[in-house]
Parts: structure tokens; C-alpha cells; sequence
């Protein structure tokens, strides 16, 4: 970055920017301006070549105009220095409908119509511009995925920083402005954001320049940022390790002046700062600058509506001027607004902007709205990955040795840190967990990411780690999103019950990739891939509040070609599933399993071709071979097929004439139909698995309505009987887990002993003894505080293959 050297004085009296780059300056303010309102309020008559008439206005007004002038001040500024210092540069909008201002400025850099050739550099092409925004077949307020430029949409606010510290991540030579509103700021994720900069290394990472936008208001009401003294936001900024750089004012030409000095200064501070950590290493957290721009809300709009104040309050937060049809007069306010930016003296008579103007914007790539890194796909390169057989865990026979799923995950994790260290295009994220869920063999080639102090006693901390750990799911998800959309690779690992925190972030994240998918100019970007574990059925240390597994339910709402949800049984399965996950693209992967050890069923190939299909009979299970099955039984999750197995195993110790099938699913989604999800098996391969009109005993790792509803469509799924999570959770031993839900082993016996037709009369004295068998457990547990050692030392009975 060549960053021209300015002095803090010159800060503070403006004396950077002259007379003719203010004006052109301001010009180009003026024109983004009224390209926004423009947006806003008009359906035709775009350069007002003629007085305004109602039939020019749109019948519904849709949009926000108060933090809009704001934003298209800080993008010219912006693009000064871009131009000037050849800077790589993006622009994360943080405030919730800034689409005006991030379209109209891609509009007037011409990304806008090399995107959307219809929306041509003219005055029909302004037309098309204004009558599709906020408006049926149109584009969104926000500064959507439909917006060139943009990576974070903003219509749901606090994660503008975190998504801006993603994008910087491992992008050394990036700068990444981010504008936070002053509402933004007043939420939980984005407070704890600005302890990003204690993650990001000068040498290897690229800058967040982070401005904060006080306009003071809200929808309806004062911001808490907005009316605290300067002093106070100063002091806060500086615990929490910026160097705030004030700029304050309501005079355009004033205000052109101090926010060029200010950035001056903060591209100064970054180039030193650089300088120092790379050139001579400098080992130390550095103070990064930001700016913090106190602008009226409403800025350039209508001062007063009606007689009462507009501009620099929040009545200019949406529509300041609305109900135009039925108010002559608002709509003679409202054109005076759009000629006070006298659009004459800003385009041609065509409608082009004018050249000098135009002149002023980066070229190619370097404009914010072209910026490849905004359309990560471009960036993204292919992750080198291990082969996963080389990491199986040796099973010579199904349900006889124990191993760790994710431990498992963890040694593949570890191959994909170093096989990538070159390329740096990996970073795995979590909440304090990386250790407690098993994947601790990746601190064997990296470390966690820490530059604060540290001390002799501390272990796995450096400067240039890859494993991000702090305690904020929302963080480990901004991060990870801006990251992926970015052109890199990742994984979030969590607790299972505690992933829910960032249940509106991830919904925000599937909108964006269903609308990308019809984007041709939006390259696919590498999948958000989850793991969930420390689940359900093994939270009986933790108790109630640690038990809840409800976040599948919850992304299988979402577009049915985005999400994918696995439930890898054992630790071979996990390798080829991890494998997998890290193959694909605009995807969201949901993996579900356990941290403790737990018995292993399948050889590493067996697991490859088993987790290939997603779903399958385990044949070496079953005892139906050349025959119809009496009851099918099935298990989606770890715990859930070890209840599964053992309740077969007693069944057909006890009942040996009953002919038993066993199905395992390890892709939720084949489950339903294909006519609702791409991974849905055929009706005919799901009717050969589960019959037509046999009972299904179905062992689920979670809440047991959600197997009906993806199954409803199936022609056996009224004998499908489903057990899983019934809300009974506490402090308790692991069986006791299973049993006060239903999913243990006696439980499925006798419920398959009721379902059989014929049975449960003949078998009576067996269901009785399964049902002694848990009133011996209750008693057991609560004399001993352990499960019985037949329940905990179980093995699979029978061999590979045995009928």
C-alpha cells in the first residue's frame, strides 16, 4: 500500500483536500445523493426533464433515507484514497437500509450496468434504476446479494464488523471500511465485534477500518452511542483498543475537509502499523485507528415536514415526505429536494454522469462495487485434503472396539491445517470448545490465534494460529461468513444446544445463498459447515439447560438445495462425512455427533460406501435375509443407533424367530421426498428399505416430530414409530439420559413387541422383563450414581455377517 504521509495537525485543520477536488468532491456526494432519493421516491421523470407529477412517484414508498447521505459521503471519501493510493479496498454497509446508497454508488462507478447491462448509463437506464428498487420483480432495500459490492446485506443488524474482520482475515494487503450505524451498535453481537482487533494480525491479516455512524437516531427514538459525550464515546473506544479519530459537523465544504484529513491520518496510522509488524517485527497488539463521524440524520434532505424538524431527527429515518398522492404540497417538497441537488450540473444530457465526475471513481477491480474479494467465488481455491483412509480407525468387527468421532475429525482437521499452510485459506472456529470436542490434534501443526499478553503457563497461543476460539457463537458466525464469502474455507464447531444463538444469523446466511443461486455473476462460495457436538444424549454431566437438539429442526426450514444434515454413527463415518462436507459449495452442513468414546460399526470402507448413499441396511444387523421383515428398525445419530443395535440384540436373543431389519441413516435428508429435496430417495428405494406396511421402530437424535414431517409423503409413514428427545432432560447418568426420553433400548424392544401384529400377546412375558429391567436400572443409579455395568460395557453380541 503506497499511503501518502500526512501529519496529525493537518488532521485537525483539513488542509488536505483543495478547493477543486471539494467541489468535484461534493459534486459526486450530490450525485449519489440523488440517485438515492431518486430510488426512494421515483417511478419515471428520472433528470426531471419536466415538473413533477404524481403519475413520476411510486404508489407504495419503500426505503430509508436518514442514514443513506451518511453513506454516500464516507463511499466518496472513500474512493478518494483508493484512487489516490492504488488501495484495496471493500465496503461492509453496515446500517440496515443503505441499499440506496450502495446501489446508487455502484451505479455511478458503472459496476451497476457491467452487472445488469438493462440498466444502462443513461437516462432510461436511471429510469429502470429507480423503478426497480423496493418494488414488485425488483431488488430489495438492503444491500443485498443482488448488489454488486456487497457481502453483508444488513437487514438484520450487528454483524457488520464481524463480518468485516472475516473478510480480513488472511487478506493481508485488504482494507476493509465498515460502516456501523449507530442502531447497529446498540446491539449484543456487534458489541462484542470491536474485540475483533485482538485477533487480527498486522503481518498476515488485512485492516478493518471501522466508522462508526452517529446520526443520532433510531426508528423513532435517540440512539444511546448519539447522545453520549464525545469523551465518553472516546474513552470507550479506547478500552476497547482503537484510536478514534473524530469527525463532526453539518457544513458540507467543513465536513469534506475533516473527513479527508481524518482518513488521511487513519491510512497514515495503518501504513505505520504495517510497517512495524512486517518490516520489523514489532511483536505487540496494535492500537488500530477508526473513525467516528457525527453526521445529521437525514443529511441534505427536508428540514422540516409539516413544521416539524426532519433533517437531524428521526422523522428522516425512512420516507421523510409521504402521502404525496393526497398532499400537493409534499410533492413540491419533494421536488425542490431533488433539484436542490441540481442534477443538471451532474449528468449529461443523456443522463451519463459527467466525465469529470466519473473521472474521480477507481478503475476496474479497485472500485469497492468490482472488488473481487466481494464476489468470493472468483478468489476461491480448492482446499488440499488427506485421503481419510489413511486416518480410519481400525474396527475388525462391528460394535466390539471403542472409538472418538470427533477425535477422528480432529486428526483429519490436523492434515488439512498443514497439507494448507501455504495458502492460508483455512481457519476453524469456536466458542472456547476446540479441546473439549476432541479436535485438539490440530494444535499438533497450529495454534489458537492470540495477540494479546501471555504467560509461561499458557499453551497453544500464538499470533499466527489458525483456530479462532472466543466465547461468542455470534463472532465465530460473523467471521466465518465473511471468510466463506470472501473465497476461503472453514468449519464452526459448538455445542449442539448452544449453536442456537446464531439460529436468525445462519437464516440470514441461507437467504443470501437461495438468491445467489440465480446470480450467474455470483461465483459459489465454499459451504458453511457446522459441527455439533457435546449433544444431547451426552449432556447428563451438564444437565437440562445443556440439552436441546433442536437446531436441525430449525435448518430444515430453509431452501431445501441449501442445507444438508448429517449424522455420521461412528468415527469412520465422521472421516468420510468431513471429507465431504469440505468438497462443497453453497451449501450449508449441518454434522451431528458425539464427543465420548462410543462403540465403532464400521470399517472405513464400509463407512465410504455406506455414508455415499446416505442412508442403507446394515445387513451384519439383520436377521431378515431372503425374507419380508416383521419390524424395521431404524437410527439417525450416535447414541440413537447404539440404542437401536442393543434393542435388536435383545430382541433377538429373546425372540429369535422375529425377522428384524436394521436401516441406518447418516443423510437426514433422504428421508424425505425427492420431490422436496434433491437428496430425497426414490419412492420405490425408500419403499424397499422400510416397507410398505411394516412397522418402523425409528431411534432419532432428536425431537421425534421432526422424522414424521420429512416422512409424510411416504407410503409407510403411518407404522413409522418415532423415539427421540420428549424434553426430559436433568443431571443423570448417560443411560438414564436415553431412558427418561424413550430412546433406550428396552423402550424401542417393547415398543416393536406392541407394534408386531400378533406379538405382544405371545411375547408378554418378554415385554415384562424389559420393563423390569428399567425399574432395576431406577433403582441402580440412584443407589450407585453409575449405570448398570451390563448397560455400560455393552457390546454387539453377534459377528459381521451372523443371522
Amino acid at each position: 500500500m503506497n499511503v501518502q504521509t500526512h501529519t496529525a495537525a493537518s488532521a485537525a485543520d483539513g488542509s488536505t483536500l483543495d478547493d477543486a477536488e471539494l467541489a468535484l468532491i461534493d459534486r459526486y456526494w450530490r450525485a449519489a445523493n440523488y440517485l438515492s432519493v431518486g430510488q426512494i421516491y421515483l417511478l419515471d421523470n428520472p433528470l426531471l426533464r419536466e415538473p413533477l407529477d404524481i403519475k413520476h412517484v411510486k404508489p407504495r414508498l419503500l426505503g430509508h433515507w436518514g442514514t443513506t447521505p451518511g453513506l454516500n459521503f464516507m463511499y466518496v471519501h472513500l474512493n478518494r484514497v483508493i484512487r489516490r493510493d492504488d488501495l484495496d479496498m471493500i465496503f461492509i454497509c453496515g446500517p440496515g437500509h443503505g441499499g440506496p446508497a450502495v446501489v446508487a454508488n455502484a451505479y455511478l462507478e458503472g459496476t451497476y450496468t457491467e452487472t445488469y447491462p438493462r440498466v444502462t448509463e443513461d437516462e432510461d437506464g436511471m429510469r429502470v434504476l429507480f423503478r426497480q428498487f423496493s418494488f414488485p420483480g425488483g431488488i430489495p432495500s438492503h444491500a443485498a446479494p443482488e448488489t454488486p459490492g456487497s457481502i453483508h446485506e444488513g437487514g438484520e443488524l450487528g454483524y457488520a464488523v464481524a463480518h468485516a474482520y472475516g473478510a480480513a482475515f488472511d487478506n493481508p494487503d485488504l482494507i476493509v471500511a465498515c460502516v456501523v450505524g449507530d442502531g447497529e451498535a446498540e446491539t449484543g453481537p456487534l458489541a462484542a465485534s470491536w474485540h475483533s482487533n485482538k485477533f487480527l494480525n498486522p503481518v498476515t491479516d488485512g485492516t478493518v477500518l471501522p466508522i462508526l455512524h452517529l446520526n443520532g437516531y433510531k426508528i423513532a427514538n435517540p440512539t444511546v452511542l448519539g447522545r453520549m459525550r464525545d469523551d465518553e464515546v472516546e474513552a470507550l473506544f479506547t478500552g476497547y483498543g482503537y484510536h478514534p479519530l473524530f469527525v463532526e459537523g453539518h457544513e458540507p465544504a467543513d465536513m469534506h475537509r475533516k473527513m479527508a484529513a481524518a482518513l488521511d491520518q487513519a491510512l497514515d496510522e495503518i501504513r505505520t502499523i504495517r510497517a512495524r509488524a512486517r518490516d520489523e517485527g514489532v511483536n505487540e497488539r496494535p492500537r488500530w485507528p477508526m473513525i467516528i463521524l457525527r453526521s445529521p440524520k437525514g443529511w441534505t434532505g427536508p428540514k422540516t415536514v409539516d413544521g416539524k424538524k426532519t433533517e437531524d431527527f428521526w422523522r428522516s429515518h425512512q420516507v421523510p415526505l409521504s402521502g404525496l398522492a393526497g398532499n400537493p404540497a409534499h410533492l413540491e417538497v419533494l421536488e425542490g429536494w431533488l433539484r436542490s441537488y441540481r442534477p443538471e450540473d451532474l449528468f449529461d444530457d443523456a443522463g451519463r454522469l459527467a466525465p469529470e465526475l466519473a473521472a474521480i471513481a477507481p478503475e476496474g477491480p479497485r472500485r469497492m462495487s468490482a472488488n473481487p474479494h466481494t464476489n468470493g467465488g472468483v478468489l476461491k481455491r480448492p482446499l488440499r485434503l488427506p485421503d481419510f483412509r489413511a486416518l480410519a480407525v481400525d474396527v475388525p468387527a462391528p460394535g466390539r472396539t471403542v472409538g472418538e468421532a470427533t477425535r477422528a475429525m480432529g486428526a483429519y482437521l490436523r492434515e488439512v491445517f498443514r497439507l494448507n499452510a501455504d495458502a492460508r485459506n483455512f481457519r476453524l472456529m469456536g466458542p472456547d470448545e476446540t479441546a473439549s470436542n476432541r479436535l485438539d490434534a490440530v494444535f499438533e501443526v497450529t495454534d489458537r490465534v492470540w495477540l494479546e499478553d501471555t504467560i509461561p503457563e499458557d499453551v497453544h497461543l500464538s499470533r499466527d494460529g489458525r483456530v479462532m476460539e472466543i466465547l461468542s457463537e455470534h463472532l465465530c458466525q460473523g467471521w466465518l461468513e465473511g471468510y466463506l464469502l470472501t473465497g476461503r474455507h472453514g468449519l464452526f464447531s459448538c455445542y449442539e444446544a448452544f449453536i442456537h444463538i446464531i439460529d436468525a444469523m445462519v437464516n440470514q446466511h441461507a437467504k443470501w445463498l437461495k438468491v445467489t443461486r440465480d446470480l450467474t455473476w455470483r461465483r459459489p462460495v465454499a459451504s458453511l459447515n457446522y459441527l455439533l457436538t457435546s449433544h444431547v444424549w451426552r449432556q447428563d454431566h451438564n444437565g437440562f439447560s445443556h440439552q436441546d437438539p433442536g437446531f436441525v429442526d430449525h435448518m430444515v426450514n430453509k431452501k431445501a438445495d441449501i442445507v444438508r444434515v448429517y449424522f455420521p454413527p461412528d468415527a469412520n463415518s465422521m472421516l468420510w462425512v468431513t471429507d465431504h462436507i469440505l468438497r462443497t459449495w453453497d451449501r450449508i452442513n449441518v454434522v451431528v455427533a458425539g464427543k465420548q468414546p462410543e462403540l465403532q460399526w464400521l470399517t472405513i470402507d464400509e463407512a465410504a460406501r455406506h455414508c455415499d448413499a446416505g442412508i442403507g441396511i446394515w445387513d451384519w444387523a439383520s436377521n431378515d435375509h431372503g425374507h419380508e421383515p416383521d419390524v424395521v428398525f431404524a437410527a439417525a445419530g450416535d447414541v440413537p443407533t447404539l440404542e437401536a443395535l442393543a434393542a435388536v440384540s435383545l430382541l433377538r436373543e429373546e425372540l429369535p424367530e422375529l425377522r428384524i431389519r436394521f436401516v441406518n441413516v447418516v443423510d437426514l435428508m433422504t428421508l424425505q421426498s425427492p420431490s422436496e429435496h434433491p437428496h430425497g430417495l426414490a419412492e420405490a428405494t425408500f419403499d424397499g428399505l422400510f416397507t410398505t406396511d411394516k412397522p418402523v421402530i425409528f431411534a432419532y437424535h432428536g425431537y421425534p416430530q421432526l422424522i414424521h414431517r420429512l416422512t409424510y409423503r411416504r407410503h409407510n409413514h403411518r407404522n413409522f414409530h418415532v423415539h427421540g428427545y420428549r424434553e426430559e432432560g436433568t443431571t443423570t447418568t448417560p443411560f438414564d439420559m436415553v431412558v427418561m426420553n424413550g430412546l433406550d433400548r428396552f423402550h424401542l424392544a417393547m415398543h416393536a413387541i406392541d407394534s408386531v401384529p400378533g406379538l405382544a400377546v405371545r411375547a408378554a412375558p418378554v415385554r415384562q422383563r424389559f420393563r423390569d429391567r428399567l425399574i432395576e436400572h431406577h433403582d441402580y443409579i440412584r443407589a450407585t450414581g453409575e449405570d448398570m455395568p451390563d448397560i455400560s460395557n455393552w457390546v454387539w453380541p453377534y459377528g459381521a455377517g451372523q443371522s
